[in-house]
C-alpha cells in the first residue's frame, strides 16, 4: 500500500507550484519542468482517489436495503480495479532518469564479422532512422563512413525529439545477425555483429571539459567520392587526452564542426559517468537493463527464421521485416516495463 502522508505531499507540491507560476514568481523555466513532471503523478492520485471514494460509497451502500443490489453488482467491478490502480500508480511515483527527456547521440559501428557486419551496421542505423521519422523526430548526422558496399564502418548521429533517449536508451549493447550473405555462395549461415550506444546529450553545466585536457586538430574534408575538396582546413578532431576518446565531425563549417564534436565529447563523458554510477548502484543486484553495457550481446536478428530475440527479457518476435523497417514499439516497450518492474522490486512495492 502506497502512504497516504507521500501521496498528500504531492498534491500540496504542485498545488504550491501551480500557485507560483500563477504568481510569475521565481525560476518560471523551473517551476514549469517540475510542474510537468508531477502532473501526471497528480493526475493518478486523483484516479486511485476516485476509486478509493467510489468503493467506500458502495460499501455503505450495502446497509440500504433499497441500494444493496446494485451496491453487491458494483463493488467486484471495483474491486477488480483495484490492483491495476495501484501498479499505475505506483509506476508514476518512480524516480524518474532525468536524462529521459534529452535529445540522444546514436552511434552504429560494425563489430565482428568484416564487410557483413558493416551491411548489417548499414541496416540497424536504417531501422532507426525510420523510427525516428515515424515518431517525428529529428535526424542530424554528426559523422559516416560508408563502405562500398552499401555498409557502414561508422555511423553517429543526433536524435532529437519528445523523449528520445527514453524510447532509445535501451538499444545499447552488440547485436548480432544470422544470415546467408550475398557473397556466400554455399548458401551457409555466418554469424556477424554491430554495436550500438546510445547517449543523452549532455549539456555545458553536466561536464566541465578544461581547455588543457583537450587537442583540438584540423583536417581536410571532401564529399563522397572525393570530389567538392575544401580549400580549407574544416573537419575537426578533438582529443580528450584524460581518457583517450576521439571525436570528429566533417561539415562544412569549421565552428560548427567544433561545436558538434565538443557536444559528442561531452555526451561520452556524461555517459562513462552514467554508467559507473549504475554499476556502483547494481554492484549487488543483478545489471538489469538499463545498464548500456556495449560488451553484453543483446539481441539477435535471425534472417532464415525471420525473428527477433531481445535476449534480456527473453522476448522473441517472428517479424523481422517489420522490426528492420522500424517498427520496434513493441520491443522498447517490453524493455521499458522490464526497467520498470526491476525499479520496482528494489523498492520492495
Amino acid at each position: 500500500m502506497i502512504p497516504a502522508d507521500r501521496l498528500q505531499q504531492i498534491r500540496e507540491r504542485f498545488e504550491y507550484l501551480e500557485a507560483r507560476m500563477a504568481e510569475g514568481s521565481g525560476d518560471i523555466a523551473a517551476l514549469g519542468r517540475e510542474y510537468a513532471e508531477l502532473k501526471p503523478v497528480v493526475e493518478q492520485i486523483a484516479d486511485w482517489d476516485r476509486l478509493q471514494t467510489d468503493l467506500a460509497e458502495a460499501e455503505a451502500m450495502l446497509t440500504d436495503p433499497e441500494m444493496k443490489a446494485l451496491a453487491e453488482e458494483e463493488l467486484p467491478l471495483l474491486r477488480a480495479r483495484l490492483p491495476e490502480a495501484e501498479q499505475a500508480l505506483q509506476l508514476s511515483l518512480l524516480p524518474k532518469d532525468a536524462a529521459d527527456a534529452r535529445p540522444a547521440i546514436l552511434e552504429i559501428r560494425p563489430g565482428t564479422g568484416g564487410e557483413e557486419a558493416a551491411l548489417f551496421a548499414g541496416d540497424l542505423a536504417r531501422m532507426y532512422q525510420r523510427y525516428a521519422e515515424a515518431r517525428g523526430w529529428r535526424w542530424e548526422v554528426i559523422e559516416e563512413q560508408p563502405t562500398e558496399l552499401g555498409g557502414l564502418r561508422e555511423l553517429v548521429v543526433r536524435i532529437e525529439g519528445d523523449n528520445v533517449f527514453a524510447r532509445l536508451k535501451f538499444e545499447s549493447g552488440v547485436h548480432r545477425v544470422q544470415r546467408v550473405p550475398e557473397t556466400e555462395s554455399g548458401g551457409r549461415i555466418h554469424t556477424s555483429a554491430a554495436t550500438v550506444a546510445v547517449l543523452p546529450e549532455a549539456e555545458a553545466v553536466d561536464i566541465d571539459i578544461a581547455p588543457g585536457d583537450i587537442r583540438i586538430d584540423t583536417m581536410r574534408s571532401s564529399g563522397a567520392g572525393g570530389q567538392h575538396v575544401n580549400t580549407t582546413d574544416s573537419a575537426v578532431r578533438i582529443t580528450h587526452l584524460p581518457t583517450g576518446i576521439v571525436v570528429t565531425s566533417s561539415e562544412k563549417s569549421q565552428h560548427r564542426n567544433r561545436e558538434i564534436a565538443m557536444n559528442v565529447l561531452r555526451a561520452r563523458l556524461f555517459d562513462m559517468e552514467r554508467q559507473k554510477a549504475a554499476q556502483d548502484r547494481a554492484s549487488d543486484r543483478r545489471s538489469q537493463v538499463g545498464s548500456g553495457d556495449r560488451s553484453e550481446r543483446i539481441r539477435t536478428y535471425n534472417f532464415p527464421q525471420g525473428r527477433m530475440t531481445d535476449h534480456r527479457i527473453g522476448l522473441t518476435l517472428y517479424r523481422l521485416d517489420q522490426i528492420l523497417g522500424g517498427d520496434i514499439d513493441e520491443i522498447v516497450d517490453a524493455l521499458t516495463a522490464d526497467a520498470q518492474a526491476a525499479q520496482l522490486a528494489e523498492m520492495g512495492a
